[in-house]
């Protein structure tokens, strides 16, 4: 609905402060970016000529094109000698780079993704998840993505807006819905017997480290969720975890109790 492929009965969307009814629909269309869980990359079209459709049919020059292709390949870690493949000759995960990767090709406003991750395995989906977590961080664009995936949700979002039969039920910042839930339709999704858990995967190891400490062994990274962590800390059957930051350097320790403290932190924080 938000772009127009389904118009919408009653209510008001707006866009850039506009109602999108008073907005021409192939316009709206073209100022944002649209990835879905089929991909819906065109199979007669080799990899560039996917990623270049809307640049192309907004006029850009070849030139300009070409250059936002290459910035596309480096901001998605793709190799340049896919670009003269054809969708059937890539894998699922690079398929749906590719596809991110034309949705975002004209720079839009706003990035729309329908279960974009759902048709993947988990190893795949959990990468791309991060790397669309780099995306948005390092673009700065709205990203509206529709999931059914309350764990996906938790990871991505920045607000979660929960629907049954068209209807809003609640919406606000994970943490507000997890410690919040407006009735037991939201305490149910979320899980009564999960949430403490998945408080947990609202905040990364480098947020509880504690710095200029230091273990032997093998350590895990900052980027991780304190409940990757949890997982760390049963499996290896201790009470503490050596961290590194991304360029694998030393960043400190993380203690079992300051994780049990930072839970209780989230939970009166919401």
């Amino acid at each position: 609905m938000i772009n127009r492929l389904v118009e919408f009965d009653s209510g008001e969307i707006r866009f850039a402060g506009e109602s999108i009814r008073q907005l021409d629909a192939r316009t709206l269309r073209r100022r944002m970016g649209y990835a879905i869980q089929s991909i819906g990359l065109f199979p007669h079209w080799t990899v560039r000529k996917n990623i270049a459709t809307v640049p192309v049919l907004l006029g850009w020059p070849r030139a300009q094109v070409n250059e936002r292709i290459t910035a596309l390949l480096a901001l998605l870690n793709l190799d340049a000698q896919l670009l003269d493949r054809y969708p059937h000759q890539l894998s699922g995960g690079q398929q749906q780079r590719i596809g991110v990767a034309r949705a975002l090709a004209a720079d839009p406003e706003v990035l729309l993704m329908d279960e974009p991750f759902g048709a993947l395995d988990p190893v795949t989906r959990g990468v791309l998840q991060q790397e669309m977590l780099r995306i948005h961080q390092l673009s700065g664009r709205t990203i509206v993505l529709v999931t059914h995936d309350i764990d996906e949700a938790l990871t991505l979002a920045d607000r979660i807006v929960l629907m049954d039969n068209g209807e809003i039920v609640q919406q606000g910042r994970p943490v507000e819905l997890l410690t919040q839930p407006k009735n037991d339709f939201v305490r149910d999704f979320f899980g009564r017997s999960e949430m403490g858990v998945r408080l947990l995967s609202l905040e990364q190891v480098g947020n509880a480290v504690r710095r200029g400490e230091w273990l032997p062994g093998e350590p895990i990274a900052a980027a991780l969720t304190l409940r990757d962590a949890l997982s760390q800390f049963i499996a290896r059957r201790t009470d503490k975890l050596p961290v590194i930051d991304d360029q694998q350097r030393p960043l400190g320790v993380l203690h079992f109790g300051d994780l049990l403290q930072l839970r209780e932190d989230l939970t009166c924080a919401g």
